[in-house]
């Protein structure tokens, strides 16, 4: 039975529509967007754990040495590591923290782009299938028609408005919806983790204030 559910006609129509009308849509940077979204949702997921015990020893180093004698340090992550490198360069917590609202902001304003070029998609699969209806339903114009080519256009034409609605509710959407699912879970970690570092500065804060006062 499953075999019956699938024409390559009627799946062109939907599915090349779809992507080049998309395309026209969103233009070429969103589109690169979109596929750097899909592949991060095949990949692991940022790892705050890894990372917060990659960085014990530069919560050590502030703690016995300050930030004004402490190195950063790379967990391998861009983002991470240029927060880090900006509280180190300039000796504040409030460096680190204005840096990943950046990062933060960036990130998030990607996974939008990619999610509503997505959502975009879908809006226009079910469309391509109304107009694989169309194309399928034109060939019974003539007269005379043979029995076999009237059922394999009324076959096509009922396909193709379930390649769209399929296309649309079961692929796309979801694919929309799981970029920011994806993206929501990760600044929440992420959010975590850099508010783990930022206690580790505020643990030697009160000191080197009082270092300051005394000299």
């Amino acid at each position: 039975m499953l075999a019956h559910l699938f024409d390559p006609v009627p799946a062109a129509i939907v599915i090349g529509g779809t992507l080049l009308a998309t395309a026209l849509r969103a233009g070429r940077a969103d589109l690169r967007q979109t596929g750097v979204c899909l592949a991060a949702l095949c990949r692991r997921r940022f790892d705050a754990e890894r990372m917060r015990q990659d960085l014990v020893p530069l919560a050590n180093d502030i703690r016995t040495d300050g930030v004004f004698r402490t190195p950063a340090r790379n967990t391998g992550d861009r983002a991470l590591d240029g927060a880090i490198k900006a509280m180190v360069d300039g000796h504040s917590a409030t460096m680190l923290m204005m840096h990943h609202t950046a990062e933060r902001k960036k990130r998030l304003g990607r996974a939008q782009r990619a999610a509503i070029t997505l959502a975009q998609a879908a809006d226009l699969a079910p469309v391509f299938g109304l107009a694989g209806t169309l194309i399928s339903l034109a060939g019974l114009s003539g007269s005379g028609i043979a029995r076999a080519m009237f059922l394999a256009a009324i076959s096509q034409s009922v396909l193709a408005t379930l390649y769209g609605l399929l296309l649309a509710n079961i692929l796309l959407a979801p694919l929309a919806r799981a970029i920011e699912r994806h993206a929501e879970r990760e600044e929440m970690v992420r959010q975590e983790l850099i508010d783990w570092i930022a206690a580790q500065f505020a643990a030697v804060a009160p000191r080197l204030r009082r270092g300051t006062h005394a000299a």
